[in-house]
Parts: structure tokens; sequence; C-alpha cells
């Protein structure tokens, strides 16, 4: 998916399910005539610092955060239903979990990291957008988060995976 490639309608539930679609494929330009210039993240109290910025470009970077420790992820869209500006779709996220993956403070410091699993996970989730001129300027999500650590066997913790966790977090916060 390229910018010259895609055209945005400015269908909400398009605009929505393409946002869902570039989040685990998009190149950083499909994100300009999807998210307003301050659209919002509600979802990224746990993500990177550079997530956490106001437009395109923050939810740019969630989406490097997802793909550099879920390879093959994708979504699939089972529902979508609209009222007014608010757009909500069901989905579920799949993906395996190649490489560590870490977890944010409020204040941007890492917090707790996931060494990879290689195991497999499909996650139910339900995204919500408000939608203004045409574009996403607020979001937020329901996550089965429970779940997906299940299966990636983070719950429950074995003493192994908790010593790998502790070596992961160090050397996160080294680089």
């Amino acid at each position: 998916m390229t910018a010259s490639s895609s055209f945005v309608s400015a269908d909400p539930i398009s605009i929505a399910v393409r946002s869902i679609h570039a989040m685990a494929e998009g190149d950083r330009a499909d994100f300009d005539p999807l998210y307003h210039p301050r659209a919002v993240d509600r979802e990224n109290r746990i993500q990177p610092p550079a997530s956490r910025v106001v437009g395109p470009a923050g939810f740019y970077a969630t989406a490097l955060w997802l793909r550099a420790a879920f390879a093959g992820l994708h979504y699939d869209i089972h529902h979508t239903v609209t009222d007014g500006d608010v757009v909500a779709v069901n989905s579920t996220m799949n993906g395996r979990h190649s490489a560590a993956w870490a977890i944010y403070t409020e204040h941007g410091a890492v917090d707790t990291v996931f060494p990879p699993t290689n195991k497999t996970f499909a996650m139910t989730q339900s995204h919500w957008f408000r939608i203004e001129d045409g574009k996403i300027i607020e979001h937020w999500a329901n996550r089965d988060d429970n779940g997906t650590a299940k299966q990636l066997g983070w719950l429950p913790p074995t003493p192994i995976y908790l010593f790998k966790m502790t070596w992961a977090k160090r050397r996160a916060q080294r680089t």
C-alpha cells in the first residue's frame, strides 16, 4: 500500500477500515490522508513516546512499534457500524511474536519487555473512531490483552520467562 496507489473514500467506514489495515502494512504516506493533523490516539498510554504525538506521525509510530515485534501482522475485519461521526470496527489482530516488545510508563520509560516467544496469536479488538473533515480525529479501542498474553505464553509466566523478561528490559533500557 502506497500513497500513490491508495484512494481514501469520504465514507467513514472505509476510512476506519483502511486505517486498521494501514497499521499492518501502510507506508508513512498512507497515514496522512487517513488521520487529521490533530488526531489523538486514546490507546497510546503504554506505547513509546513517538506514538504519543498527535496526527498521522503518532499513528504511524504505533504501526512501527507493533510491526517490530509481531511478524505477519494483519487484521481480519468482522463487523463495522457507524452512527453520526463515530465508526466502530470489530476485528481480530493476528501475528507472530517474533521480537522483543516493550511497553512504557506514562513518562515514556521502558516498563516491561516481553522477549519473543515465536508463538502466533489472534486478538479480538473493537476499535472506535471519530471522524472529522473526512479524517480520523480520535481513536480508542477495547482488546483482549489477557487472552493474547495466554496465547503468547506470557501468562502465567514461567520462572525462565520472567528471567528472560528481566534481561530483555535491561537491554532495552540501555538502548
